[in-house]
């Protein structure tokens, strides 16, 4: 399965925030969305980050402090690792565990497909494995019998 699959499933909506928005605001815009990160966009609509959940925890554990006075631009990730709509489940289920991320924006050229998460990723092997165990049961099913 590849990921193009996994979208075309999922849809391609995004949500995103710009640098220089409060936290405070991207924080409420996950919560009511009931999302785990935002694509970070400049002015020009260019994808410049990204920031998730872990990045504000981590801001919360660092600063111990009032998230107010922050900016997206001050918490957000800038070491985009991307994936493509032509790559494997297997592959970007390993890019993201090896880079311990659960957020990933896909990417055709410049443009924004969409982002796909760990658990779409674990889903999409969970239906694949699915599959092949049904396939694999028909096929014994169906073996013929020595005489």
């Amino acid at each position: 399965m590849i990921i193009r699959e996994i979208l075309a499933f999922k849809g391609g909506a995004t949500f995103s925030t710009s640098p220089e928005k409060p936290v405070v605001e991207a924080i409420q815009q996950m919560v009511e969305r009931s999302i785990g990160s935002l694509i970070v966009l400049d002015d020009t609509g260019k994808m410049v980050g990204i920031i998730t959940e872990r990045d504000i925890l981590r801001a919360v554990h660092k600063y111990a402090c009032d998230l107010g006075t922050f900016k997206v631009t001050d918490l957000m990730t800038t070491r985009l690792i991307v994936g493509g709509p032509e790559d494997t489940v297997d592959h970007v289920r390993g890019m993201m565990t090896e880079n311990h991320i659960r957020h990933l924006p896909v990417v055709e050229g410049a443009a924004l497909l969409g982002v796909i998460t760990f658990h779409d990723v674990a889903k999409a092997c969970l239906n694949e494995a699915s599959f092949q165990n049904k396939l694999l049961k028909g096929y014994i099913k169906n073996w013929p019998e020595e005489e």
